[in-house]
């Protein structure tokens, strides 16, 4: 079984339509490609919320292999939204490479895993200078350390959903609330009364989460028919 890691419904659904024969369960979406079973757990935003999750779930299943997937944010511009990228610090060297082999136009660096959305320009450069990463997640790191305590190998594939050349179109306490894992409407409605441009920003960034989810999961399709 390949277990397929997401923090939240909003960035697999472009993958869940891809399963064969799919069934939900809370957090767990079980299903199948190309005769191999998949299963996809929403582990949450952050390393609380992802730890408490995936260690239940590694209580119950023993996958062969892990996929830490998702959305993260360039910390350059030189990558933009829809880029993948296999995070080389914390992918299994065989399966990194077997990804490398089996998925075109794919970047290998650096993730950093970081305890809060990191949102301005300036923070992300630093972050990237400091830690030498292309990019940045929240929950990775954790993934990596739950896979390697359970002796199961993991490869991290993520793919750009934004970046200083390409921001949020609202504060990333507006677009999502890690303490209570969902976005609070009302903060957002207010937000987009008190900025009006913010309205055409949040359509724009609409399509191009569409653009990414599908990127991704065309990408994650071809690897797992291939592992």
């Amino acid at each position: 079984m390949i277990a397929v890691m997401f923090a939240l419904p909003a960035e697999s659904s472009a993958f869940v339509r891809s399963l064969e024969q799919r069934e939900r369960n809370g957090f767990v979406v079980k299903g199948s490609i190309a005769g191999k079973e998949i299963t996809i757990l929403h582990t949450g935003v952050g390393s609380l919320k992802c730890e408490e999750r995936l260690m239940e779930f590694l209580l119950r299943d023993k996958p062969n292999v892990i996929v830490s997937t998702g959305f993260c944010g360039g910390t350059s511009d030189e990558l933009k939204p829809c880029d993948l990228i296999i995070a080389e610090n914390f992918s299994d060297k065989t399966l990194m490479e077997r990804a490398r082999e089996i998925l075109d136009e794919v970047v290998t660096g650096k993730i950093f895993s970081a305890d809060r959305v990191i949102d301005p320009a300036a923070d992300r450069y630093a972050i990237g200078r400091e830690h030498g990463a292309l990019a940045i997640d929240m929950e990775t790191a954790t993934i990596a350390r739950l896979s390697a305590d359970s002796a199961v190998p993991m490869l991290a594939l993520r793919v750009i959903s934004d970046s200083p050349a390409a921001p949020f179109p609202a504060p990333p306490e507006v677009l999502f609330d890690v303490e209570t894992q969902r976005t609070k409407l009302t903060s957002l409605f207010t937000h987009l009364a008190r900025n009006p441009k913010a309205v055409a920003q949040l359509a724009d960034f609409s399509k191009r989460i569409t653009l990414v989810k599908t990127k991704l999961a065309d990408a994650l399709c071809t690897l797992v028919r291939e592992l």
